[in-house]
C-alpha cells in the first residue's frame, strides 16, 4: 500500500491547525457572494453553516458569536438590497436566527457528551491500569516494554493480556488473547493474569505455571452457561528467562509464535509440541513441553497477539512481522514496539480491526548475573 505523500500530510496538518477559521471563512464567503450577486440570490446556506460548524469545532462563546455574526451579516445584506420589508427576506433572517439558536443547543449537548466520554475514558484507563499494570522498564539485564492498542476507538482495554513477573525462578512473561469481547473478556483477562501472577511466584517450572493458569480458566468456564462454557478459552505464550545463562524457555498454548530478533535477523519460535489453548486441558492429555532456545545478549523477544498478524491492507493482505522487521536494528524494546505499530499503521492505513497486545524483552549487551533468592 502506498504511504501518504509528504505534501498531502502537510496540507492535512495545516487544515487541522486552522479548523477554528472555518466559521469565519463561511461568513466572509457568504457576505461576499451575497453582496456581489443579484438581490434575490441568497447566501443563507453559508450563514447557517457558520454557527453549526462553530458548534462542532469551537466553544460555546464562539458558537454564539458565529450566530450573531450570521444574523448581522444577513440582516445587513437584506437591508442593503431593500428586502427586509419582503416576506421572503424576513423568513430568511428568521431561518438564520433559528439555526443559530439551535447551534447553541448543539454546542451544549456536544460539551456534555464530551464530558461523559472523558469520564468513560478515565474509568477505562483505571480499569486497564488495575488489570494490566505497566511492567518495570528493566529487571536485571532485561529491558521491557509493552503496548496495547484497542480496535475500538477510545477504548483502553479488551480481551488481550500481558504480564511480567520477577520470580525466584527467573523473569516470567505471558501474552494471551481471550476468546470473546466486552466485559466478559475483561473478567477472563483478570482471572488469567491473577492465576499467572500467583503461580509464577510458587511453581518451580514453567509447565507448572501453565497448568495452574489452565485450571483457573477451566474453573472460570464452569461458572458460565451454554456455548460460553464449552468454547471459552485463552490462547497464550508463556516465557521464562532465567536470572543466569543466555537461554529462555517457552510454552505455547495455541498462540501465534513469538519472534526472536538479533543482529537484524528475525526468527520465528513455533512450539515443538502444539497444544490446545488454556481452558481446554480436558480435551488434551499430557504435560506441556517446554522449548528452550538461545537468548544471547543484544537479542529481543517479541510476544504479540493475533491482532498483529491479522492486520490487513486494503487488498486483504495480512501484515507479516517477520518480513517487516527483517534487517532492522533497533535500540531497545520501546523502539521496536514503536516501529511495529508504525509499520502496521502504514500497512492498514490506520484501520485496526482487532485488539493488539505487544511485549518486547531485550537482553542488554552488558549482561551480568544476579543472585537468586533461596527457597
Amino acid at each position: 500500500m502506498r504511504a501518504p505523500s509528504a505534501g498531502g500530510s502537510a496540507v492535512k496538518r495545516w487544515w487541522l491547525r486552522h479548523l477554528q477559521l472555518v466559521p469565519a471563512l463561511l461568513l466572509a464567503v457568504g457576505a461576499f457572494l451575497d453582496y456581489n450577486t443579484p438581490p434575490h440570490f441568497s447566501a443563507e446556506a453559508l450563514y447557517t453553516a457558520a454557527p453549526m460548524s462553530a458548534a462542532a469545532l469551537l466553544s460555546l462563546r464562539a458558537t454564539i458569536l458565529a450566530g450573531i455574526g450570521a444574523c448581522a451579516a444577513d440582516f445587513a445584506l437584506l437591508t442593503h438590497f431593500g428586502l427586509m420589508d419582503d416576506s421572503g427576506g424576513r423568513s430568511e433572517l428568521a431561518a438564520v436566527a433559528t439555526v443559530s439558536a439551535f447551534a447553541v443547543v448543539v454546542s451544549r449537548l456536544m460539551y456534555y457528551s464530551d464530558v461523559r466520554l472523558q469520564s468513560a475514558r478515565g474509568i477505562a484507563l483505571a480499569v486497564q491500569r488495575a488489570v494490566l499494570p505497566e511492567p518495570p522498564e528493566s529487571i536485571g539485564p532485561l529491558r521491557i516494554a509493552v503496548r496495547y492498542q484497542s480496535a475500538v476507538k477510545d477504548a483502553q482495554i479488551g480481551g488481550d493480556l500481558y504480564g511480567v513477573q520477577d520470580t525466584p525462578y527467573g523473569v516470567r512473561c505471558v501474552v494471551g488473547d481471550v476468546r470473546g469481547k466486552g466485559m466478559e473478556a475483561v473478567k477472563a483477562v483478570d482471572v488469567a493474569l491473577g492465576a499467572f501472577r500467583e503461580a509464577a511466584e510458587e511453581e518451580p517450572t514453567l509447565a507448572g505455571v501453565t497448568a495452574r493458569v489452565d485450571r483457573a480458566m477451566m474453573r472460570e468456564a464452569e461458572r458460565r452457561a451454554g456455548i460460553e462454557r464449552i468454547e471459552g478459552f485463552v490462547t497464550a505464550v508463556l516465557a521464562e528467562i532465567p536470572h543466569s545463562g543466555d537461554g529462555l524457555r517457552l510454552i505455547n498454548r495455541g498462540h501465534p509464535a513469538p519472534l526472536l530478533l538479533h543482529g537484524g535477523a528475525v526468527r520465528s519460535l513455533p512450539p515443538s509440541d502444539p497444544r490446545l489453548p488454556l481452558g481446554l486441558a480436558g480435551l488434551g492429555a499430557g504435560e506441556d513441553r517446554t522449548d528452550t532456545v538461545p537468548f544471547p545478549a543484544g537479542a529481543t523477544l517479541l510476544l504479540y497477539t493475533d491482532g498483529l498478524t491479522e492486520a490487513r491492507d486494503r487488498a486483504g493482505v495480512f501484515y507479516d512481522p517477520v518480513t517487516g522487521l527483517a534487517g532492522r536494528e533497533v535500540s531497545g524494546p520501546d523502539a521496536l514496539l514503536d516501529a511495529v505499530l508504525s509499520d502496521v499503521g502504514r500497512h492498514t492505513g490506520g484501520r485496526i480491526t482487532d485488539d493488539m497486545a505487544l511485549l518486547a524483552v531485550t537482553r542488554s549487551r552488558a549482561t551480568g548475573t544476579r543472585e537468586v533468592p533461596g527457597p
